[in-house]
């Protein structure tokens, strides 16, 4: 049991003590600040690490308000296209329909007015017929009234009397 580590003497002891002093001399002069600084500046990043994450965090509830701000705006327009178009398609059913109904009652006026001609030209038509039938009637009695001499100047004679002159 005569190991120096173990039970050391007092030379060793010094010299370890000399030693370990030169180490922590060496190590508080330019090993600390170092690591000091080392530790602050990895502080420091995860600070502002921390921080961006909170920015990035506040930054993307403020992209879903805005996100979801923009899809309700996307459907209220899209509503509105909706009804615009269900509008104009009603309004083009409505003209086409006034449209429909003015040409069918240009059609009916001319129809009545083609009618109303026909008529007419068929009255006037059948006036002349039935003009044309009473002078070849009328001739044909006076034709046979006049052949007999004394009857046609009987008729003549009453004609001239009752027409004044």
């Amino acid at each position: 049991m005569n190991n120096p580590l173990i039970s050391p003497g007092i030379g060793t002891f010094l010299w370890m003590l000399v030693s370990f002093g030169i180490l922590a001399f060496i190590l508080m002069k330019w090993g600390w600040p170092m690591i000091l600084e080392a530790l602050h500046k990895r502080e420091e990043a995860i600070t502002a690490s921390l921080n961006e994450a909170a920015k990035a965090r506040e930054e993307m509830k403020n992209l879903v308000a805005h996100n979801e701000e923009l899809l309700r705006q996307a459907k209220i327009e899209r509503d509105e296209m909706l009804r615009n178009a269900r509008l104009t398609s009603e309004q083009i059913v409505e003209d086409a329909r006034a449209k429909a109904t003015e040409e069918a009652n240009r059609i009916v006026d001319t129809a009545r007015e083609n009618i109303n001609y026909e008529k007419l030209r068929a009255m006037h038509e059948l006036k002349n017929q039935v003009a044309n039938l009473s002078i070849e009637i009328a001739e044909k009695l006076i034709r046979a009234e006049l052949s007999d001499k004394p009857k046609a100047d009987a008729l003549i004679q009453k004609e001239l009397e009752l027409m004044e002159l």
